[in-house]
């Protein structure tokens, strides 16, 4: 029986032996490449990671190229187990290369992400720690990676957003320049004193260490609305005490208002005349 095999087979027992012990070491080794290779990615993305930290290297870059390292390892790492396997290094680079440009088009906007992401780390638009407005969130910049953009919203919530739409579309960084304006609406009744109700905004806005002198705060009569006379208040501040300043000062205006002889806030409210015709 054992013979007609090998005479079928061409090939004897002790070849099939050879041959099954070797197929198994070359598979024991591809696995133990697999591993190493594994391990050897996530260390050394993290050994990048951390030097260049230690350089004060900007963060997005730190991110980006942590991602690309881990990435390009394991795609060396998933060759080097295929030619240990015995696929021919040419057939495979030419089937990869297919498989590429297929995956290419199905994936196309998986390379404008990619391609998106080296935009923002050559130009800038925003660093991580920024907090800006884009693709219709607003969020912390967290992490800059190779394909995405970690974004951390004011109430704690993790945003994913593509890099590709990111880099093309309009983008609003609050905290890229040194200062920013508040902004506010104040509202007296008609018929009230408006350079009392200019006075006592400007009190309240000195009242307040961080509001800057240069540019000087600025009040002006913004409309006359159906209600009421609409003050327009902007001051200047550095772009850290934004929100300390605007709820502080919508509060001190509200209390003030109150407080101040002839001044109110007034309410929406319409004049009914009844005209009684004479029977």
């Amino acid at each position: 029986m054992l013979e007609e095999t090998e005479k079928l087979l061409g090939i004897t027992q002790s070849d099939l032996v050879d041959l099954f012990i070797n197929a198994g070491i070359a598979i024991l080794i591809a696995i133990a490449i697999l591993i190493a290779g594994l391990k050897l990615a996530g260390f050394l993305s993290k050994g990048l990671a951390n030097l260049l930290e230690k350089r004060n290297t900007d963060k997005g870059l730190v991110t980006f190229l942590r991602s690309f390292v881990s990435i390009f390892i394991k795609l060396l790492t998933v060759i080097t187990v295929f030619t240990q396997l015995g696929v021919e290094m040419t057939s495979f680079i030419a089937i990869l290369g297919a498989a590429g440009f297929a995956v290419g088009m199905a994936f196309s906007g998986t390379l404008s992400n990619l391609a998106g992401g080296v935009m923002i780390l050559l130009f800038k638009p925003f660093r991580v720690g920024d907090f800006v407005e884009a693709q219709g969130v607003t969020g912390t910049v967290k992490e800059i990676q190779i394909f995405h953009t970690i974004m951390t919203t004011p109430d704690n919530k993790t945003i994913i957003v593509p890099n590709g739409p990111l880099s093309n579309g309009n983008l609003t960084n609050f905290t890229m320049q040194p200062t920013r304006r508040v902004n506010f609406t104040f509202s007296i009744a008609y018929g009230e004193d408006f350079q009392l109700a200019k006075k006592t905004i400007m009190e309240v806005i000195h009242e307040h260490p961080k509001v800057l002198e240069d540019p000087a705060p600025f009040i002006a009569l913004a409309e006359l609305a159906d209600s009421s006379v609409d003050l327009t208040v902007r001051v200047w501040v550095n772009k850290e005490d934004f929100w300390d300043v605007f709820f502080f000062i919508n509060e001190r205006v509200y209390e003030r208002f109150n407080e101040v002889e002839g001044l109110s806030i007034p309410f929406p409210q319409m004049d009914v005349h009844v005209n009684n015709p004479s029977n």
